[in-house]
């Protein structure tokens, strides 16, 4: 009978230790690929230096804080977005009725709530732990943490809410109420993107559904060297003018 591997040793962070090297991640041939270490804590300066080293949480209920750096990285470059002929035909639809309506950090506590608590199909639970819901409202009120919100006949029915560093956007969550409701807000940031000359939207990890909306993978280290970069530069204002639409099409 074969015998199982050791797992690799996992750094335990006190608060206010530095972040392990991303390359000593747990590779491929661990059960779980991009971990880095765990501990620590979800304070403000935590935060700001792992995302500036392309480090972020993620861990489940009754889980210490565990921080990721995965390899490869998924990405959306603002100019390879999808925008599908459906969604093309439901903005244009939406916005010519003035039924449909995209703000920005409106209610950016709202929305990290419904990110939490919006079930996904295939999953149980969330990822959003009460933890982190605090710890992003605190980042949001501290100026980095920013939503994107769809509103239909004056509801919200959807939106997204990211991390803002300099010229950098870590996309965090979506939800959605009503069909393609996420979609458009996603939308709406790739315009507002492709306006501010944003060049990469980080999404983290793989899923099927960023794919189809063209986001690709890329290696940790190009990321990384991006991040370093990007977060350099002067952070445009976090508003979505409705002109912004025409650099989508």
């Amino acid at each position: 009978m074969p015998q199982a591997h050791p797992l690799p040793p996992l750094p335990w962070l006190s608060p206010g230790d530095a972040f392990a090297p991303v390359h000593t991640a747990w590779g491929d041939d661990t059960p779980y690929p991009g971990l880095l270490c765990a501990g620590g804590a979800l304070d403000l300066t935590t935060l700001d230096q792992a995302y500036r080293q392309g480090i972020f949480p993620w861990f489940g209920a009754g889980q210490p804080v565990l921080w990721w750096s995965t390899a490869p990285r998924l990405v959306l470059d603002p100019q390879r977005f999808r925008l599908h002929r459906s969604l093309r035909k439901t903005l244009r639809s939406g916005l010519a009725s003035e039924r449909l309506r995209v703000r920005f950090d409106h209610a950016t506590p709202q929305v990290i709530e419904a990110c939490a608590h919006t079930p996904r199909p295939g999953q149980h639970g969330t990822w959003i732990v009460p933890a982190m819901v605090q710890a992003y409202q605190a980042w949001h009120r501290a100026g980095a943490v920013h939503s994107v919100e769809t509103y239909l006949d004056g509801t919200l029915v959807g939106g997204l809410y990211a991390v803002r560093l300099g010229g950098m956007v870590f996309g965090e969550s979506m939800f959605s109420h009503r069909s393609d409701a996420s979609k458009i807000a996603l939308a709406a940031l790739v315009a507002w993107a492709r306006r501010h000359k944003i060049a990469l939207i980080d999404c983290q990890q793989a899923t099927p559904h960023l794919m189809t909306l063209g986001a690709h993978p890329i290696a940790r280290d190009d990321f990384v060297r991006h991040v370093a970069q990007a977060v350099q530069r002067p952070t445009a204002p976090w508003v979505f003018d409705p002109e912004d639409w025409a650099f989508l099409y």
